[in-house]
């Protein structure tokens, strides 16, 4: 397929799926996306489209930006994950790909749709209908951990986004916060959902604010001092040394 081009209807229609109009924080990416073209594919392949304004250069060397929409499109040929970056530089990044990396085609026999991005405090995992955790972080932010499809994901109830996010980084914070050295145990994130009820609220809290504090993701209400303690690198740098 030849870049620069048009996004593709099939493209748009599932993009309206995890960029809903009625949120201030999606609608104003879908009005700015309704001016731009894919510029070329990205870094990762078929599926993976730069978008940005026609005449500009493709940026495929600086770091992805962080994931603000997600969702899957389920179809009678497998389920098709849409992601959605952040901006950067005039610039989007989606990818719109089939959990076999596959290209969405043109026509799909459609399932069912789901996405992160209509969730709302007191509702049922969006993936599993499944039962998840909600921890206020601040006046308009919350955290939540859905065990059943063992995602998180931040609320933020003035922009109306629904952000994914990485376990890895958070579950390293939890980590730091309780003072946890075990490699057995840090380096297992898995552990974090089997632990789970067993981290009071404010925990969790902490956790995230040292998290926001190293990998801004939302401008916090809370005030919360991150302690000046060992880091994970230094952690890693300390283990290999006694292997020496």
């Amino acid at each position: 397929m030849e870049f620069p081009r048009p996004l593709r209807p099939i493209e748009r229609d599932v993009l309206d799926i995890v960029l809903p109009s009625e949120r201030a924080g999606y609608r104003e990416i879908r009005d700015r996306i309704v001016w731009m073209i894919v510029l070329s594919e990205g870094r990762r392949g078929d599926g993976d489209l730069v978008l940005g304004f026609p005449g500009d250069t493709p940026d495929l060397s600086s770091p992805l930006t962080a994931v603000v929409a997600y969702g899957v499109l389920e179809t009678t040929a497998g389920s098709f994950l849409i992601t959605v970056r952040e901006e950067a530089a005039n610039q989007i990044n989606v990818e719109i790909v089939s959990e076999r990396g596959e290209r969405l085609p043109d026509q799909v026999e459609e399932k069912r749709r789901w996405t992160y991005s209509r969730w709302s405090p007191g509702e049922a995992s969006p993936s599993t209908g499944g039962a998840v955790r909600e921890v206020n972080i601040g006046d308009a932010h919350t955290l939540v951990c859905d065990p059943s499809d063992r995602r998180l994901w931040l609320y933020d109830a003035h922009s109306g986004l629904v952000c994914p996010l990485p376990i890895t980084g958070f579950y390293s914070e939890l980590m730091l916060s309780l003072g946890i050295r075990d490699p057995a145990t840090v380096f297992r994130t898995s552990l974090f959902w089997e632990r789970l009820a067993s981290y009071p609220d404010e925990q969790l809290k902490e956790a995230f604010v040292r998290y926001n504090h190293k990998r801004h993701r939302a401008d916090l209400t809370v005030t919360s001092e991150v302690p000046d303690v060992w880091s994970m690198g230094s952690f890693v740098r300390r283990i290999f040394r006694r292997r020496l």
